[in-house]
């Protein structure tokens, strides 16, 4: 496991190409944020997160299968826990996050790789409307 990358994943970086040439400027991997975002958009107040299918189980949803306890069904005691770990420690993140006013968007990694246009222009919207209400004000 410790040659799985958890940050600079082709999927973030694939992201971050067209946000970046869409002029939009972030932060990467911000530690002092719950779950370490992978893009911050700090005076917008976003976190992304580019979550990887299996790790955060998603891999169900791929396979063509009816559930995520389908797809745990076929692993380990140990790789269900892990899992399962994962699912709970991203809720529990997503929720200290926007407990302190933050927008938290999450994209799975086929998503991003099937059309990671769709997902920037979800982020470009999120960050426009947002800017946009801050200078309203």
């Amino acid at each position: 496991m410790s040659a799985v990358k958890s940050k600079n994943t082709r999927p973030e970086i694939a992201l971050r190409r067209v946000l970046w040439s869409r002029g939009l400027r972030y932060r990467v991997n911000v530690k002092s944020l719950p779950g370490k975002p992978d893009i911050v958009f700090t005076k917008a107040r976003i976190a992304v997160f580019c979550d990887g299918d299996f790790w955060h189980g998603h891999n169900w949803a791929i396979r063509g299968l009816s559930s995520l306890d389908e797809e745990l069904k076929r692993y380990s005691q140990f790789w269900r826990d892990k899992i399962l770990g994962n699912i709970k420690r991203d809720k529990e993140n997503t929720s200290r996050l926007e407990a302190d006013g933050w927008k938290v968007l999450r994209f799975w990694e086929s998503d991003i790789k099937t059309d990671v246009f769709k997902c920037v222009d979800i982020i470009e919207k999120e960050y426009r409307d947002t800017t946009k209400k801050m200078f309203e004000n």
